[in-house]
């Protein structure tokens, strides 16, 4: 197990899009650690989200870190307009575009941290030649694209590989799907440090339960078991 402090950055995707801005505060009120933003594009993954313009509308409600995922194809002409709209990590897919250094390389150039994500079926060595350029490894625990999927026990080998191949450098590794409090142990001891969740936290979007839901994950990944 990691002993880079476990840190939880609820997803809002599963927010209600109606009233955004209060579910950003309210998460942040709640404890989250980073706001995870799902960029979906409609054609790297199904579905489509939102862009800078919304993003950054609801930056102005939070202080804290927005924890940016690129799901898009091709991503590179959109990097700037998440850094100026208040990305302060930008992670990519590996698999969406042939130049991930040079893409890694745009968005340092932002000032911002880097990370890249790798889809269920791409393996972790795919990163292995980019490690020393970023600052998160997100592995995929769902086949991106929709909210509110079963999380894939295969991840947690995954995970354990990502640390292996970590090793010391100070990369974050994060997981995204289908996270809940029962799951939580078992990924911390695989290796993630950062916790994505989305409906676990949103469900029912009552703000009230924000943070008895964050505070659950954060303590089954905290807690040993006998």
């Amino acid at each position: 197990m990691t002993s880079r402090p476990i840190r939880i950055a609820p997803s809002i995707l599963s927010a209600d899009f109606g009233r955004l801005a209060e579910e950003v505060a309210a998460i942040d009120a709640a404890g989250a650690d980073y706001i995870h933003v799902d960029i979906m594009d409609g054609h790297f993954v199904p579905n489509i989200s939102f862009g800078p313009a919304v993003m950054a509308s609801v930056r102005q409600v939070t202080q804290k870190p927005f924890d940016v995922h690129l799901m898009v194809a091709p991503v590179d002409p959109y990097i700037a307009a998440f850094a100026k709209a208040g990305a302060d990590v930008i992670t990519v897919h590996a698999e969406a575009g042939p130049h991930l250094h040079r893409t890694l390389q745009a968005i340092r150039a932002e000032g911002k941290n880097a990370g890249v994500a790798i889809n269920p079926g791409t393996p972790v060595s795919a990163v292995e030649a980019v490690l020393d350029d970023i600052d998160l490894l997100l592995v995929m625990s769902v086949n991106p694209g929709f909210g509110g999927q079963a999380f894939i026990p295969g991840t947690l080998d995954k995970l354990r590989q990502a640390r292996a191949l970590v090793g010391n450098r100070p990369i974050e590794i994060e997981v995204d799907g289908g996270i809940t409090a029962d799951n939580a142990r078992a990924v911390a001891d695989a290796g993630a440090t950062v916790f994505v969740a989305g409906s676990s936290v949103f469900g029912g979007n009552e703000t009230q339960t924000y943070p008895h839901r964050i505070a659950a994950i954060r303590s089954a990944a905290t807690t040993r078991t006998a």
